[in-house]
């Protein structure tokens, strides 16, 4: 890039941390060399706000965060919800109907709790890489029989998510956005958020040109963000469908592509 980037997006999961949720100390290191060079950075994410913003804070982040693919945007110095889009109620409940009619294991988010029927090994691995616990209920449709949702989340083994993956792609085309954020959890939100138009929201709040951000991502839900960015990085373990849209790809999480991306990319 021909001037120094104002903003860096960070995708959380695969990007930032590892299944560990651990930061690198070479990571920790890059980003204050970021900061120092006065480039803000800011955190973009499928996950909660309270599942987030313990790394906006660890990090010294105050640019706003963005979670559940950008259906909420929260300003983490203050707690203030600066956006917030749910899934209409119609298709809340249009969407347990499939779960109930599939066995699938659903969740359903409100008031940055999540709600489930169950816990088994789908909510645990949910609850581990969230450190949230889940609200169980008897029943989501009852739960949920009058209220929007901030977002759905679908978690299965690999194989079966990707199959959902498509069948629901299908199903609320033109009506919903369905994508994947980890290889087990489908994710479907409002048809107007992704973590592009959240950037681009965040970058007119700041007074940043889009043109002036750099983000870095790993997985299907991150080719919006990289597309909506001046300069998109994918991490080396990325889907070809993010591959295809990236300026520059870097090595995976386990190799510390966040330091590679910001050294090359950023601080160059």
């Amino acid at each position: 890039m021909k001037q120094l980037p104002k903003l860096v997006a960070f995708d959380v999961d695969g990007t930032l941390v590892g299944r560990d949720l651990a930061i690198s100390e070479g990571v920790r290191a890059a980003v204050a060399r970021m900061q120092d060079a006065g480039v803000a950075g800011c955190l973009v994410t499928g996950r909660m706000y309270r599942a987030t913003v313990p790394f906006a804070r660890d990090l010294e982040f105050d640019a706003p965060v963005i979670c559940y693919q950008g259906a909420a945007i929260i300003d983490p110095t203050t707690d203030d919800v600066l956006s917030h889009t749910a899934l209409d109620n119609a298709l809340v409940r249009e969407i347990v109907g499939i779960a109930e009619q599939g066995k699938m294991h659903l969740q359903l988010y409100r008031n940055d709790e999540y709600y489930c029927e169950a816990r088994n090994r789908f909510s645990d691995l949910y609850a581990s890489l969230s450190e949230a616990q889940p609200v169980v209920v008897a029943s989501l449709r009852e739960a949920f029989a009058y209220s929007p949702a901030t977002k759905a989340v679908i978690v299965a083994d690999e194989p079966d998510a990707r199959r959902y993956d498509e069948a629901l792609r299908a199903r609320f085309e033109g009506r919903a956005n369905v994508t994947r954020s980890l290889p087990e959890f489908v994710e479907i939100l409002d048809l107007a958020v992704d973590k592009g138009a959240a950037l681009r929201f965040v970058a007119e709040r700041l007074g940043v040109e889009i043109e002036r951000t750099v983000a870095i991502g790993d997985s299907w839900n991150d080719r919006p963000l990289l597309e909506a960015a001046g300069f998109g990085v994918a991490m080396g373990s990325a889907p070809d469908e993010l591959r295809v849209v990236a300026d520059a790809i870097v090595a995976d999480v386990a190799h510390d592509g966040v330091v590679e991306a910001l050294e090359r990319y950023v601080l160059a």
